[in-house]
Formats: structure tokens, C-alpha cells, sequence
């Protein structure tokens, strides 16, 4: 097997591109392209209270590890709360949705494959909590792997 040699992707904890979400930050930790072979990832920091809208991904799959606070998932109607330390993977195709309770939090989420990251720096260049606005959300989401759905 003759593979060619590839770079690692190395990101320090003051790099990455940073969106402004409103509801929350997200700095951008691998972007889907030939170095991460696929996968995109970004560390997400916010306030309490919802971070999105109910939604689903129909070829991509979306995991959270809990850095700080506590969240509240709802996934295919169930209701899943994460403290640090926790993970959570949802399978494409199973809506969900969730919110950060008092205090706010932070966590790492991972996309398979990625690209997903690219609507978060769209959503970032919109006016505050475009990512919370439903009829914001479906028009960007129409170009990206996230639909909303009725909760």
C-alpha cells in the first residue's frame, strides 16, 4: 500500500475562525476538507436557554461532548439531560433539539461528514439569534444537511 504522506491538523486553543451566533459562540476547530478526511469540529460556548431550533439531519450524524454546564436534549422526543464529561451521538435522521440550562455551558460538537460547519458561519453574519428564528434557519438550512421540523 503506497499512501501518500499527509499533514497533521494541528489547532491551538487561540485558533480557529470564530462565529458570533448570538445565543453562542462557535469557534471552528476542523473544517471538512482533504486534511480532516471528512469530519468537521467546533467548540460552541453560550448563554442559558434554547441554542437552535427542533431540526434534522439527513446524511449527517452530530455528536456533543459537554465541556461545562448542563444541557437539555430532546432527540426523537425524548428528553436527555448532559452534564460534563457527557456524550451524546445522534444519528442522521433524528430530530432534535436543545437548550444549555442556567449559566450556560460549553461543548465540542462533531460532524460526520462535515460540512455543517459552513451554515454556522452564514447564520454567524446575520443579525443576533438568526440561529433561534425559524424562518431564518429554513431558508439557510435549505443549503445545508439541517431541516427544521415541528417539535
Amino acid at each position: 500500500m503506497n499512501q501518500e504522506a499527509k499533514a497533521p491538523h494541528l489547532r491551538h486553543s487561540s485558533e480557529g475562525e470564530m462565529a458570533d451566533l448570538g445565543v453562542a459562540k462557535m469557534r471552528l476547530i476542523a473544517q471538512a476538507d482533504s486534511s480532516t478526511e471528512g469530519f468537521s469540529m467546533a467548540e460552541f460556548t453560550g448563554m442559558a436557554g434554547p441554542w437552535t431550533v427542533p431540526h434534522v439531519h439527513n446524511s449527517t450524524e452530530e455528536a456533543f461532548f459537554v465541556l461545562s454546564g448542563r444541557f437539555r436534549f430532546t432527540v426523537g422526543g425524548e428528553d436527555i439531560e448532559i452534564a460534563p464529561g457527557g456524550f451524546l451521538n445522534i444519528p442522521s435522521g433524528t430530530p432534535h433539539v436543545f437548550s444549555a440550562h442556567p449559566g450556560g455551558g460549553s461543548l465540542l460538537v462533531l460532524w460526520v461528514p462535515g460540512g455543517l460547519e459552513a451554515m454556522f458561519l452564514e447564520l454567524a453574519r446575520l443579525p443576533s439569534g438568526s440561529i433561534r428564528d425559524p424562518k431564518i434557519r429554513a431558508e439557510i438550512s435549505a443549503r445545508y444537511d439541517s431541516v427544521p421540523v415541528q417539535p
